[in-house]
């Protein structure tokens, strides 16, 4: 039986070769060739709501053009973490490290690669992302101690001789937050143990909640943003504190959202 395993990575695997820091214009830390980015900020580091911005330019030297208008979200519980992702500063920044179960979204800046949903694909055909149809057997894996720890399987495909976790999101099953999500590719290549997962774009439940470590916002929102992302604009996501964002604001060659 042929293993049928949905992480980003061996998803971006068949697709290209994600670009490191190093090939960024001069010092900014977002790749030189991407020209989409999400930004979410929050006013504190334990604060769980937050405000969503939109960003594409045509190119690595040209300005951050913002793309509509500012959207509410709500982030972890407790706040944010600092994830793993592009950027892995040492003492830039008061955050505490994202681990597993913390209720922290992660802080910092992630790769955007797929987005999923509980439409069937032919009716998704005008996405420009690569998409996952949600189905009974789709789950996303959160038990550290799993092989397929932070990666999403379908355990149909798997069998269940090759189940060896104890606790996953059995995704098809959250109707309303997973209507239409995008994975953010945080703590992947490879994944370390106990270091986070399972962490989404997603559809928030109440505007007056928070997460367990996603990012969710208005239905409508999401489905505009899903809408938007191009996986050949190499799209990211970055996430920090407004003053931690406002001190890196140039150093990092970050869009302003002050504009």
């Amino acid at each position: 039986m042929r293993l049928k395993i949905y992480s980003c990575f061996f998803i971006l695997l068949f697709l290209f070769t994600l670009p490191s820091c190093d090939e960024s214009a001069d010092n900014s830390v977002i790749p030189a060739t991407s020209s989409q980015t999400i930004v979410v900020v929050t006013d504190s580091v334990d604060d769980s709501h937050g405000t969503l911005y939109c960003f594409e330019r045509q190119n690595s030297t040209a300005n951050w053009e913002m793309v509509g208008e500012e959207m509410p979200v709500v982030v972890g519980e407790n706040g944010l973490g600092w994830g793993e992702g592009l950027e892995k500063p040492t003492n830039l920044f008061d955050y505490s490290a994202k681990q597993e179960g913390d209720g922290r979204s992660p802080a910092g800046i992630f790769n955007l690669s797929l987005v999923f949903g509980r439409t069937p694909k032919d009716q998704m055909s005008d996405l420009k992302m690569p998409y996952l149809p949600l189905t009974e057997g789709i789950e996303c894996v959160d038990d550290q101690n799993s092989k397929y720890y932070n990666q999403i399987v379908d355990r149909d495909e798997i069998g269940s001789e090759n189940v060896d976790w104890k606790s996953s999101e059995k995704m098809y099953h959250y109707d309303t937050c997973y209507e239409l999500g995008v994975f953010v590719d945080h703590n992947l290549n490879p994944p370390k143990k106990g270091f986070g997962s399972c962490i989404f774009l997603h559809i928030w439940s109440d505007p007056d909640d928070s997460t367990a470590g996603c990012t969710a916002m208005e239905q409508i929102n999401m489905y505009e943003i899903a809408q938007w992302l191009d996986i050949e604009k190499q799209p990211v996501l970055i996430q920090l504190t407004k003053r931690s964002y406002q001190s890196v604001l140039e150093e990092w060659g970050l869009p302003d959202i002050n504009q």
